[in-house]
């Protein structure tokens, strides 16, 4: 069984917050009162360098087409690689076109 790093009561009560959100609308509200403005593009450009990897596309492409800095492409790159398997459980349960494009 997964035992997470991070997990505590907050990260308890944080994930079961997420786990309510049932539409794209409910999710933008929420991340745009949790997170910083910043914060929330940082996980997007960390979740589409990750749709990209997975498609094989070089860091330097991945940089030009999202504005990744190296460090974060590498970050995400070992996440994929030896991490705990989120961004390819999230990629693969959305859809098709949006996990493998």
């Amino acid at each position: 069984m997964f035992e997470p790093k991070v997990r505590n009561e907050q990260t308890e009560l944080l994930m079961d917050a997420v786990l309510q959100l049932q539409t794209q609308e409910d999710a933008y509200r929420f991340f745009e009162d949790i997170c910083t403005i910043a914060e929330v593009k940082s996980m997007a450009q960390r979740i589409e360098v990750a749709r990209l990897l997975r498609q094989g596309v070089t860091y330097q492409e991945i940089a030009r087409e999202t504005g990744a800095s190296s460090a974060t492409i590498s970050r995400v790159n070992r996440a994929l690689l030896y991490g705990a398997d989120g961004y390819r459980r999230v990629l693969d349960a959305m859809a098709p076109s949006a996990a493998q494009e």
